[in-house]
């Protein structure tokens, strides 16, 4: 990858966003880039959390595993996005699985040299702080999701979130950028495999949820909000 691809990419980053070349300079001196095919980890839940990474391309999942091996999905990231979001000004490890969805590009900056650079520009502390806090207030909602609604009601949560999160606007509805399939919606709020076929079927036939010709969902958002308060 060119450094001019990572100036353009590391530019559109909301965490980068409104830096001045110059500013952005120490940024892009310190970054490298590394491809990961498919199927690939990133890395591991515990390893020693030493880099940050930021997606050019390609997609990768978020997961992490209990002691019996059970898989809970915790993100499916796209470009522009960073990870992992917890661990800076401390020693830690990785609280999750990175595996890559689609053959992936990422650039890569050394956790030590990211604090401080962090610490040089403080208004990046001030970004960084708010997308935690943004993450907090996600991780809030999927927890009253799962106290507060039964079910189905989480499966049509998952599908609301999804919207914002990896989908894009098509008329009135949301396209899904990733072709979830149904073990993955499954794993993403703790439930059966059968449970999410049954719920998708039956808001299929209530043309809540359709699927486009590339197997996407394709998702009227409005008619799911309005599902919840029936």
């Amino acid at each position: 990858m060119k450094q001019e691809d990572i100036e353009n990419r590391l530019s559109e980053v909301p965490l980068f966003k409104e830096l001045s070349k110059e500013e952005l300079a120490p940024i892009i001196k310190i970054a490298q880039t590394r491809f990961y095919k498919h199927k690939m980890y990133v890395f591991m839940q515990d390893d020693p959390l030493d880099r940050v990474f930021f997606i050019h391309s390609g997609k990768i999942k978020i997961y992490k595993t209990d002691l019996s091996g059970k898989e809970q999905i915790i993100s499916v990231l796209e470009p522009g996005e960073m990870f992992p979001h917890a661990g800076f000004f401390r020693k830690g490890n990785y609280p999750a699985h990175a595996e890559v969805m689609e053959d992936a590009n990422l650039i890569v900056i050394p956790i030590d040299k990211f604090e401080e650079i962090l610490i040089t520009y403080p208004e990046l502390c001030i970004k960084l702080f708010k997308v935690l806090g943004e993450k907090i207030i996600d991780l809030q909602g999927r927890l009253e999701a799962q106290v507060l609604h039964n079910t189905y009601e989480q499966i049509v949560l998952l599908l609301i979130r999804l919207c914002k999160t990896n989908a894009e606007k098509a008329g009135d509805l949301y396209k899904l950028s990733t072709p979830f399939t149904n073990r993955e919606l499954a794993n993403m709020i703790g439930t059966t495999r059968e449970t999410v076929s049954r719920t998708i079927n039956h808001l299929k036939k209530k043309q809540y949820l359709l699927q486009a010709e590339d197997g996407n969902f394709m998702i009227d958002r409005n008619a799911l909000q309005q599902e919840l308060f029936l």
